[in-house]
């Protein structure tokens, strides 16, 4: 517990101010998931915690080309932090790092370490449900997406372009990662947030209907 809050203070002082969806809230929730997450699994949380606090402690904008480094400079800080930590277990630090760099969604690893498919579970629960709903529409209005296609909001005749619209992005991301989860409890908990996706997404539907349709004379 010691380890934990020094990391937190760290990770607090060093995560993103201007970015809520990648911010110090953002990596507690993670950090929480990840430990109920490696507890059900029987990880090593000498492991989980300090890759969970600092999996995105380094990003860049969306569409920055620095953007496709985010995952090795974050690894590489907290493996330094970790190095100078004279009671942290040297032997784990590459652990660490590893379930840091595998841990991206765009990079489309399984990851064969347990911890590293404890945070890669733990952060793709952030991708889904209401909780990634409010990420998503943070981002988009950061970089100023549409909130959905005009003609075609729920890509029914067309690829999603989450660069364009919000909506899409559950496409392309939020309704994907459920099927992805590769632990037990990762699985559970993103089975009710994608339901709740497609409630969402119904509602939507409705009130869209609601504010275009024609009463008839």
């Amino acid at each position: 517990m010691h380890l934990e809050h020094h990391l937190l203070e760290i990770a607090t002082q060093r995560a993103l101010k201007d970015d809520v969806s990648h911010d110090i809230h953002h990596l507690q929730r993670v950090l929480g998931l990840a430990k109920r997450i490696a507890e059900s699994e029987g990880a090593d949380m000498d492991v989980v915690i300090p890759a969970a606090l600092f999996h995105d402690i380094v990003v860049y904008p969306k569409y920055d080309p620095r953007s496709e480094h985010e995952s090795e400079e974050s690894a590489q800080m907290i493996e330094a932090i970790l190095a100078g930590i004279p009671e942290y277990p040297k032997e784990k630090i590459p652990m660490v790092g590893l379930a840091i760099r595998e841990c991206s969604f765009g990079k489309g690893i399984t990851p064969e370490l347990l911890e590293s498919r404890v945070l890669q579970d733990a952060d793709r629960l952030e991708a889904t449900g209401a909780v990634a709903i409010m990420r998503a529409f943070s981002s988009g209005g950061k970089w100023d997406r549409i909130f959905y296609h005009p003609v075609d909001p729920f890509c029914v005749d067309r690829e999603p372009d989450a660069h364009k619209f919000t909506v899409d992005l559950f496409y392309k991301r939020l309704l994907v990662v459920g099927s992805l989860m590769t632990t037990s409890l990762g699985k559970e908990l993103a089975k009710r947030r994608t339901e709740f996706l497609y409630a969402f997404l119904d509602e939507f539907a409705l009130e869209l209907e609601e504010s275009t349709r024609e009463e008839s004379l």
